[in-house]
């Protein structure tokens, strides 16, 4: 009889190599991802991704018969927006992995390629081929999932351009994940990407996109935003927020100033939060730093220390309230109506005296993952008429700050924010006087208002009807 000895022998050596190979394939990230196998699972059929491409570039949907389209299963397809300005040095070198990893044609850099032209062409162009009989061209728009690779305000500008497939009809509308490369990335926070762009990024981004295949999704409110101005000034707005035809005004709100004969009016999405006051005027001279001067904002450290010489600089910390008119209470500019939860009437809020910065915050993520609002008890949130806040729950938290001082402590949960309300509308009236200006800022974006002493500004704020689709990371 022979010996089984040898073939025990084989089955010992099979499981060691078993072994050093799954501990090879561990990282700092988890289980690593085999490169092919993910590329296969996220790439699209090349006759397609090759057809959208050329549809963007030259601004026209083209497709073939379907009945021609080779066979094949389609996966989980992936498509990754890239701000390149993000995420510092890293940027071009993230592009190159993720162009490696699943294909050029399916990474769009938003320097070249803007969301809308991606939604009304690339989309545009799946639709048609599955139109025409392609099957696989069916699948792929079906199962398409998106990766954003950048801040908050680049997340929400490509979240607001796949809005439109709502209300054109045309389901279903792809979730998006997120690559965290912004400051405080706050979006990425709340759905569980991360805070940062990851140290061992080269492992970590096959991870992500392997997650972004499987995870399950879920939902998030988005926020109208509508300025009504005064005719005669220009508005050097930011990428969410574009001028719009003059819209029919709500007269059901008591106006204390006047109404301009001609307004102009700007329209934007926004996600996480809309802030009026003393912290947007800070990010206001940050965005301008960094865009005039890239190469001092190399990262989210520097950006950190950078922004916090600027809320030095401007007055949040220690500038005298008095010095200038534009760092007073906003209280002396501001009045606040809102909508309460489930009713159609509007309720002028009084805005505290000592307040500077006034935040709408629709998650529990702010400031690079603080969450100002607070975990309330109960009977506080029984008295104020406050219930627990969600980012699905069509309302906005709305609360003050005092000054540089009062939002740290306020970061650090030391003493709470102002709270003022919660508002599933809200309007703002802004009227000048001696401010000739105001700063605002949405989902981390800033721009410069002006303000006219004859006239009033009205900012309007209301639940958009549909919810984005985000993917679940953690």
């Amino acid at each position: 009889m022979e010996s089984p000895a040898p073939e025990t022998t084989v089955n010992t050596m099979a499981v060691r190599r078993s072994w050093v190979d799954s501990m090879k394939r561990c990282s700092l990230s988890g289980i690593s991802i085999p490169k092919e196998e993910l590329k296969k699972r996220i790439t699209m059929p090349e006759y397609l991704r090759v057809a959208m491409r050329y549809s963007i570039s030259s601004k026209d949907i083209v497709a073939c018969d379907g009945e021609k389209s080779p066979v094949g299963e389609v996966e989980c397809p992936v498509v990754v927006f890239i701000n390149s300005k993000s995420g510092g040095r890293h940027g071009p070198d993230l592009m190159a992995r993720l162009q490696d990893l699943m294909g050029q044609e399916q990474v769009f850099d938003l320097q070249d390629v803007r969301p809308h032209e991606f939604v009304e062409y690339g989309l545009g162009c799946l639709e048609k081929f599955a139109a025409n009989g392609d099957n696989r061209a069916k699948e792929t728009r079906e199962k398409l999932r998106i990766v954003v690779a950048g801040g908050d305000g680049t997340v929400g500008w490509v979240l607001g351009c796949l809005g439109e497939l709502h209300k054109e009809g045309r389901n279903p509308v792809p979730p998006t994940a997120i690559i965290p490369l912004g400051t405080g990335n706050d979006l990425s926070r709340s759905f569980g990407w991360g805070g940062s762009f990851p140290f061992s990024w080269r492992a970590a981004i096959k991870n992500t996109l392997d997650k972004a295949t499987r995870a399950p999704t879920s939902y998030l409110d988005s926020w109208k935003l509508l300025i009504s101005m005064p005719s005669g000034e220009n508005l050097d707005t930011p990428h969410s927020l574009k001028q719009t035809e003059e819209v029919i005004f709500d007269q059901d709100v008591e106006i204390k100033g006047k109404l301009a004969e001609k307004v102009s009016c700007y329209q934007g999405v926004f996600y996480n939060y809309f802030s009026i006051g003393m912290d947007a005027q800070v990010a206001y001279g940050f965005h301008h730093l960094r865009n005039e001067k890239p190469y001092l904002a190399q990262g989210p450290i520097s950006n950190k220390i950078i922004y916090s010489g600027y809320s030095c600089k401007q007055g949040w910390f220690f500038t005298p309230c008095m010095a200038d008119p534009g760092l007073r209470g906003l209280k002396n500019i501001l009045r606040l109506h809102v909508k309460r939860q489930n009713s159609s009437e509007w309720e002028l809020v009084p805005i505290p005296s000592s307040v500077r910065s006034i935040v709408a915050l629709n998650l529990h993520s702010y400031a690079s993952g603080r969450n100002p609002w607070g975990k309330l008890k109960p009977d506080y949130m029984e008295k104020k008429g406050f219930v627990e806040a969600h980012a699905d729950d069509g309302l906005l938290e709305v609360f003050g700050f005092k000054h540089g001082w009062h939002a740290s402590f306020v970061m650090v949960e030391l003493i709470s924010a102002k709270h003022i309300a919660q508002a599933a509308a809200i309007r703002f009236e802004l009227r000048g006087g001696a401010w000739k200006k105001a700063f605002m800022q949405m989902d981390g974006e800033p721009w410069k208002q002006p303000l006219k002493n004859e006239f009033s500004t009205f900012v309007d704020i209301e639940r958009v009807p549909f919810r984005s689709v985000m993917i679940n990371g953690g």
